[in-house]
């Protein structure tokens, strides 16, 4: 007997979605009418993906802190900045507010991300203490911030573009905006490849059996 205003998924109804046009047809449908996109209840190898984009996106952000992210070059010297040293070198000349842009948006940002994502596929695979609805309301941040991501690649272009003095003076991007660029990529690939309908498949854990007394357990 169904309980009065309990939530059923369109999977228990015997609908799919349309992942691309959002159109719903009955389960066992190849393919969506509207779009033409293959329909799945669920994504095969889903959470494999994930993980395969998310570890190829945690190795490229190493070197992209420990490399060079912005090559300076004058008539007397040569200076390479990483993305933390160049802001903090900001921070000392005073420009506090770019240097936690740059510091939000380069080191905040992606290692929440790499957190965040980790944290949705262990919590489809093992559970999770969090609400489902939490964690969709996760996922769609994560989904929204990624084109934020790639702000510091954005301002070594325009440096780079910009600041072309011959002889005189020179900038140009350092290794690290490339890796840093692939980690951003690689991120946005595995939270789009996080199929977050898994969410609502796992089961709430049941409620521990009161204890006597009406003390739960």
């Amino acid at each position: 007997m169904e309980v009065a205003g309990a939530l059923r998924t369109a999977r228990e109804m015997g609908l799919v979605a349309c992942t691309r046009c959002t159109r719903v047809w009955p389960a066992g449908t190849g393919r969506c009418a509207r779009c033409g996109q293959r329909l799945h209840s669920r994504e095969p190898k889903a959470l494999q993906r994930v993980w395969a984009f998310w570890a190829v996106g945690l190795m490229a952000y190493v070197p992209a802190n420990l490399w060079p992210m912005l090559e300076t070059r004058t008539l007397v010297s040569t200076q390479h900045s990483t993305i933390v040293g160049g802001a903090v070198e900001l921070a000392r000349h005073g420009n506090w507010g770019i240097a936690l842009v740059i510091l939000t948006a380069s080191v905040a940002i992606p290692v929440g991300k790499f957190l965040a994502i980790a944290s949705l596929a262990l919590g489809v695979r093992h559970g999770s203490a969090l609400p489902q609805a939490r964690r969709q309301q996760l996922y769609e941040v994560v989904e929204y911030i990624g084109r934020w991501s790639m702000i510091d690649v954005f301002v070594v272009a325009i440096l780079a573009s910009l600041v072309q003095l011959g002889a005189v003076a020179q900038v140009s991007p350092g290794p690290a905006s490339l890796f840093f660029a692939l980690s951003v990529i690689f991120t946005m690939l595995s939270a789009q490849g996080f199929d977050s309908r898994l969410i609502w498949d796992a089961e709430p854990a049941p409620l521990a059996p009161p204890l006597p007394g009406g003390r739960p357990a």
